[in-house]
């Protein structure tokens, strides 16, 4: 069976105290042992994902955390780690064991709560122990979704389940677009997509094929070029495209060797929508205008990947965003995970297309630069800005 984009599966982050068992309640929802489990405390270090598809929601990923609880400076960092694990999760398990509630549970509930992350109190290890009616108390009145189960012996185990099913956010039980409402059975659409270092060998990237899928389930026809051999299969169509869409770095090229009449976007705003808003993204492009000299300027890559010569984000968008402003700007770059804390001290953050994350992880990077009203965009939407075609290839989605 082929694997889901990881961007696409939904995440959900167990979270609890050291030997809450946490690993045990993995293998019984799953029904296999794929987690390790001991009765020595924080066997779990760093946090594992584990993959599953979970009926009717289809494929998901269950991290296995290390506790809350775990001690000395490792502990810390290990602490630190399943925290940002949990900034990209749609769905929290919140572990109990027998001991019941802490102040360690009750202060990540809080957190998580203030993350806006959906929750379940999972009381686990209920063949040893019922949950004390405090706790079940507590669970109401904070207005928590709360459950009890024996990882055990499986009892609640498929009523688990379904509260996970019941509880995945809304997007994920939505058919989200990427290009289909954009074109109709028949068309004919033109990718490019050029060959350069960044390009993977022997094979397309993610947003690339995630496109060329969305439009063959239209009913339209997807044709896939380098940018040198556009002019010529432009020209070889006996039908006009009703949609060019390129890599962004080549937008300069295609926009002059594609027609005024025939629409054309980048495979990066194509997802901007898609996996976060795109009229936020415009919005915060505007802000390119109007930088100052010694302003800081985030650069943020979903992924991580081995830096070649002409590297989007380290290299090219530096470069265009420098000769376009004029200005003295310093550039940071971060990547994979990391998002930092301190987003007050940029003056605009330019981040990836996000093919690697889910919409909430997207989606609470960009409320919470809205939050901290830190202006941010977009790869494609910013790289347009910077050669002058920004108009044109947002006219597809306001037209």
């Amino acid at each position: 069976m082929a694997k889901a984009p990881r961007g696409e599966r939904l995440i959900i982050s167990l979270i609890g105290k050291r030997n809450a068992g946490k690993s045990s309640l993995i293998n019984a929802i799953v029904g296999q042992e794929i987690a390790i489990v001991s009765d020595t405390a924080g066997t779990t270090t760093d946090p594992v994902a584990k993959h599953y598809e979970l009926l009717p929601l289809g494929p998901v990923t269950f991290y296995d955390t290390a506790g809350i609880d775990d001690k000395g400076e490792l502990g810390e960092k290990r602490i630190k780690a399943t925290k940002k694990v949990l900034l990209k999760s749609d769905l929290a398990l919140i572990v109990i064991d027998e001991q019941g509630m802490d102040e360690r549970t009750e202060k990540i509930i809080y957190e998580i709560k203030e993350l806006k992350i959906p929750y379940i109190l999972v009381f686990n290890k209920t063949d040893i122990k019922e949950p004390d009616e405090k706790d079940i108390n507590f669970a109401d009145k904070i207005g928590a979704n709360h459950i009890c189960v024996s990882a055990k012996t499986g009892k609640n185990i498929d009523d688990l389940k379904n509260l996970i099913i019941k509880m995945a956010p809304t997007y994920l039980k939505e058919e989200r677009v990427l290009v289909g409402d954009l074109i109709k059975g028949g068309d004919i659409i033109v990718l490019v997509v050029p060959i350069d270092l960044a390009a993977p060998k022997g094979r397309l990237i993610l947003p690339q094929v995630q496109t060329i899928r969305e439009i063959l389930d239209n009913d339209a026809t997807a044709v896939v070029v380098k940018e040198r051999e556009l002019e010529d299969a432009l020209r070889n169509l006996k039908k006009k495209p009703a949609l060019v869409i390129t890599d962004s770095q080549a937008i300069l090229k295609v926009s002059a060797d594609v027609p005024e009449d025939i629409k054309l976007t980048t495979f990066s705003i194509l997802f901007s929508r898609y996996k976060g808003e795109l009229s936020e993204f415009v919005r915060g492009a505007k802000r390119i205008d109007e930088l100052k000299d010694g302003d800081n300027i985030l650069i943020s890559e979903a992924c991580s990947h081995h830096v070649q010569s002409d590297d989007i984000g380290r290299v090219k968008i530096p470069r265009w965003l420098l000769q376009y402003t004029g200005k003295e700007l310093d550039i940071d770059v971060v990547s994979g995970s990391d998002f930092p804390e301190d987003l007050e001290k940029y003056s605009l953050i330019i981040h990836c297309g996000a093919c690697m994350l889910n919409r909430m992880e997207m989606m609470r990077r960009l409320n919470e630069s809205l939050r901290r009203n830190v202006p941010i965009t977009n790869y494609g939407i910013a790289i347009s800005k910077l050669q002058g075609v920004l108009e044109r290839v947002l006219e597809p989605f306001f037209i």
